[in-house]
């Protein structure tokens, strides 16, 4: 299975964007999908959980700001983010949960004006 993770970048505070993760050898229909980030010098926290039946948990410094969503047909789970504040920057991560344990390469967000 691989994971490749997309859509980071630089956003002004406030702004938002977009992070998609296509996965192949595998489908995500079966998958808790998750979504992690991880801040220069801080531990890797998850921001935002989907499981296969549609039950979503957010972190609690995300929850209003970003949704988490997956696409069965285009085998891809997206995180939406708006309001980006800057300790939002970080490396962010997809993993899918399904007969094993698979991470994405991490994509780079900076929230910076």
């Amino acid at each position: 299975v691989q994971l490749q993770a997309s859509g980071g970048g630089l956003v002004q505070p406030g702004g938002s964007l977009r992070l998609s993760c296509k996965a192949s050898g595998s489908t995500i229909r079966f998958s808790v999908v998750s979504w992690h980030r991880q801040a220069p010098g801080k531990q890797r926290e998850m921001v935002a959980k989907i499981t296969p039946g549609g039950v979503t948990d957010y972190a609690d410094s995300v929850k209003g700001r970003f949704t988490i969503s997956t696409d069965n047909a285009r085998n891809t789970a997206s995180l939406q983010m708006n309001s980006l504040k800057p300790d939002d920057t970080a490396v962010y991560f997809c993993r899918y949960q399904y007969r094993g344990d698979f991470w994405g390469q991490g994509t780079l967000v900076t929230v910076s004006s």
